[in-house]
Order: C-alpha cells, then structure tokens, then sequence
C-alpha cells in the first residue's frame, strides 16, 4: 500500500490538504489516523485527504461545562449510551443542517466506518431522551489518542452531552488526547485549543503505540461498558477541568 506524503508537503490552501484518491479500506484509514490525516470530501468528489495547521484538539482534562449544559446534565435530562446506535449516529451526523444542506458523510464514508467499528476502532456515543435517540458523536480511537469524526443533536445540548460524555469516558480509560481536527468558536467555547501541526504529530506518535486491523483493538475504552447518568458524570468531570 502506497504511503502517505510526509505532512510537510500540505498545502496552506486549502489549508492541510495533503493527497487525491485512494481508498478507505481499513488499513489506509488506520495508516492516515496513525499519521494525523483524515478524509473528507464531498459527495460525488474523490476521497480528499487532509492534515490542517494548526489541528484543533481537546485535552480531556480542559473540557468547559457552560452553565445550560451543566443543568441539563444535572437534571439527567439524557441517557448515553456506548456503541450501541454506531450507524444510526452516523446517520444523524451526515442528515442536512441548517446552515449547510450538504454532506460529506456519503455512502462509501458510512460502509468504510461501519467496517472500523466491526473491527473495534470507530466508536459512538449515543444520546437518548426517552428511548429516542436525539444526540451523538463517533470517531475511531487509537493508543491514547479519540479521533472525533462528527456529532449531531436534535434537541438542545445533546451534542454537548455526547462531548461530556466521550471526556468522562476518556478520562476513565487513559485517552489523553481528542482529536476536534479544525477548529471553530464552538469547539472553543468548550475547552479545545489549537496546536501547530508539528506539536500534534508529536503528541500523536507518543499516543499511538502499534496499530494493525483488529488485532491491537481499543481494548482500554472497550472496557468501560457504559455510562452513569449525567448527574454522576457532571459531579465526576467537575473535579477537573474548568466551567465556562
């Protein structure tokens, strides 16, 4: 399989565009987290690959609780679950949004993915409200190190919830570092912070010890089966970390 161009030859702009084509099969997908490159693209484009500069990222440690999230949380207004909904969570993230009617979340994106998460790389948490789903995010965790893909919501905050509750996952499996990729006032707003490229490359090749396609799964976040209820995970996460 032919490797990625080092980092240093991605554009400026677009910002981090690195390569054209390929594939997503598992093993080139594992090759360009381990590397800090994921795809996007539009429908109907070839697979783009990027690593931006500055890379968008959140230590678990320096989430941000605002104070409407905080009472959502503390009121158990939602249910998270672990892997329990992957596709349907990948669904809501590639539904319209109202500011972009687009998505980049095509179907070669949601078959490449469901495959990661047979595989026991890609991950979702997922957010109920009355036994319908309503929030959720997924990414693909490798070493110590949760790439996050997209997240979704359909009722206020449950996007938030779904953060909280990947950085309360985190921080009971030695995940150390989140992956945001670029960054935006929102992620901000949260706790995320921007890193010069070569800073993340280097938090990223301490994070990622070996990687192959299914025998070194993430067995430290698998082993955390699920989740308290939001009330307890405020209460823990409120021990570090700051509120906005």
């Amino acid at each position: 399989m032919e490797d990625f161009p080092d980092s240093s030859h991605a554009l400026e702009d677009p910002n981090g565009l690195l390569a054209v084509g390929g594939d997503l099969s598992p093993d080139r997908l594992l090759l360009a987290y381990s590397r800090g490159i994921f795809p996007w693209y539009s429908e109907g484009d070839p697979i783009l690959w990027w690593t931006p500069d500055p890379r968008c990222v959140l230590f678990p440690d320096e989430l941000k609780i605002s104070k409407t999230l905080r009472k959502a949380m503390k009121l158990n207004y939602f249910t998270l679950t672990w892997d329990q909904a992957f596709t349907a969570v990948m669904e809501g993230c590639a539904g319209p949004r109202s500011e972009d009617e687009g998505t980049w979340i095509d179907g070669n994106m949601t078959a490449a993915y469901q495959q990661l998460h047979r595989l026991g790389y890609a991950h979702s948490i997922d957010v109920w409200q009355h036994d319908r789903l309503v929030g959720g995010l997924y990414g693909v965790a490798l070493g110590s190190c949760f790439f996050g893909e997209s997240m979704f919501h359909r009722v206020t905050e449950a996007s938030k919830v779904a953060l909280a509750g990947l950085v309360w996952r985190a921080r009971a499996t030695d995940i150390d570092l989140i992956d945001c990729q670029i960054s935006s006032d929102h992620l901000l707003s949260l706790g995320a912070k921007n890193l010069s490229r070569q800073h993340f490359e280097n938090l990223l090749a301490r994070a990622i010890k070996t990687v192959g396609t299914g025998e070194e799964t993430d067995v430290a976040m698998a082993a955390v089966t699920g989740f308290p209820a939001t009330s307890t995970m405020l209460s823990e996460l409120k021990g570090k970390g700051g509120e906005a």
